[in-house]
């Protein structure tokens, strides 16, 4: 009558995904999880959380997440809902669209920068087109 929920066992670990140091992965990730990155990416990443790339991670392709943050290397496209924290020895190439974003003295930051809030973008694209469509 009364039964107590089990846990899955992901929630008993915690919600976070690790790729370590030495692993290589070709392809595209999708999680809805914390993720943290030391290997290699060659592809796209997305996550309702927060990505961390270590200082031996590198990514190549195109990410989107909640929150980031960078010490290894990343070359594309990052778009990144609230917080983007670019630690002293990360080097960024390519476009960056973040609503906040956080530099370290040393970091190389080769890229392209938009600051907005991208969830109010969102909502307010998503507004005109029902607007329009009335």
């Amino acid at each position: 009558m009364f039964q107590k929920s089990q846990k899955s066992y992901t929630d008993l670990l915690g919600k976070t995904n690790r790729i370590v140091e030495g692993t290589s992965i070709n392809g595209n990730i999708i999680s809805p999880a914390d993720f943290r990155l030391d290997g290699h990416l060659i592809g796209n990443f997305q996550s309702k959380g927060k990505l961390v790339i270590g200082p031996a991670g590198n990514v190549k392709g195109d990410i989107v997440c909640k929150n980031a943050d960078i010490e290894g290397r990343f070359e594309g496209k990052i778009q990144v809902l609230e917080t983007l924290n670019i630690k002293s020895k990360a080097v960024i190439i390519g476009d960056v669209v973040c609503g906040k974003l956080s530099v370290e003295p040393g970091a190389e930051f080769s890229a392209t920068c938009v600051m907005k809030n991208i969830q109010k973008s969102h909502a307010n694209e998503h507004q005109l087109s029902e607007e329009k469509s009335q």
